[in-house]
């Protein structure tokens, strides 16, 4: 029994997967051997013989027991000597169980190199990255001028010709036009009376002799030669603000053509760009499509392969795969 157990052990470490890859290597998948429905036949005769073997075996012991009863002999235990041919059956079930070891191991190789082929994961992007586009250009337009720029473009005369010009309209015409002291006075005149009683006690009035000391031609003459003066004075503040007006219109039509010429290259620029980019994009996704459908046809080859691979038996297992494989035939 010390035995039988100390060759268990032995071959239940064989069949342990890491331990096996470590003293057989490399799988023994070829183009040539045994089949996957053989390998799995030879596989479980191979087991099935080594029960076998191990049930012989597990029943040997060192003694038998009998006893009598009334006269009759019974035995209790019986006795099962150790086989002649022991040691030709424990090689013989090593041989079966590094046998189905062997082709366990390639039937899983096998499956093993599909699986890892199919879950390889197709990563085109990896070594050809996709796109980048180039930022966009973003044209802030020049800002328009106000007033306050056109004045300052007139010379020091002129803006002190400006500021004479407006101050004499501006006294001039409240002196003269409706409301003003020259107005009221030419719309007073003809209604002044050139004699007034004043009441001065309670009863008697006494006359109050009025002096006219303006005449209406005297007003009209100086009403028209201030109104000649406002109108020359009101023609160059008007030449001044149209100037002004005239400076602002142009400066900021430019500005306007400057910044709409500005963003017709902007915007041209950037639809460059924005094609370039997508053509490249195209390009890319058409040459992700074709590598993705190389990457395919290259795998399913590659799975084809492997399941059409067979094992190759190593010589030192021919023997107890050959004893098996007869037996399919």
């Amino acid at each position: 029994m010390i035995i039988l157990d100390k060759f268990e052990t032995f071959f239940n470490k064989l069949s342990n997967k890491s331990k096996l890859k470590e003293i057989m290597g490399k799988h023994s998948l070829s183009s040539k051997g045994l089949s996957l429905s053989q390998a799995q036949s030879i596989s479980n005769l191979c087991n099935q013989r080594s029960r076998e073997i191990a049930s012989k075996l597990s029943t040997v012991n060192n003694f038998s027991r009998t006893l009598k009863i009334g006269g009759e002999e019974y035995t209790e235990t019986v006795g099962v000597s150790m086989p002649s041919n022991v040691v030709e059956l424990l090689l013989e079930k090593s041989e079966l169980h590094a046998a189905q070891a062997f082709l366990m191991e390639n039937i899983r190789a096998k499956d093993d190199l599909i699986k890892s082929i199919q879950k390889e994961v197709f990563d085109y992007e990896s070594q050809t990255p996709y796109p980048q586009r180039e930022p966009l250009e973003i044209f802030r337009d020049y800002p328009h001028q106000d007033e306050s720029w056109a004045w300052d473009q007139l010379s020091n005369s002129e803006y002190n010709e400006y500021l004479e010009a407006e101050s004499r309209a501006s006294h001039i015409g409240q002196f003269i036009h409706k409301g003003g002291i020259l107005d009221k006075l030419r719309n007073e005149l003809p209604t002044i009376k050139t004699l007034e009683w004043m009441e001065v006690e309670e009863g008697k009035k006494t006359p109050m002799k009025v002096s006219i000391h303006h005449n209406s031609e005297d007003l009209l003459v100086l009403h028209e030669e201030l109104a000649a003066h406002h109108r020359k004075a009101e023609q160059r503040v008007n030449y001044f603000k149209a100037k002004i007006k005239n400076l602002l219109t142009t400066a900021n039509s430019e500005i306007s053509k400057s910044n709409s010429v500005k963003q017709n290259e902007v915007n041209a620029r950037n639809k460059e760009i924005m094609e370039s980019y997508e053509k490249a994009c195209n390009e890319w996704e058409g040459q992700n499509a074709k590598a993705l459908h190389e990457f395919e046809e290259k795998r399913q080859k590659r799975i084809s392969e492997i399941a059409g691979m067979r094992i190759e038996v190593d010589p030192r297992f021919q023997k107890t795969i050959d004893l098996f494989l007869k037996d399919l035939d």
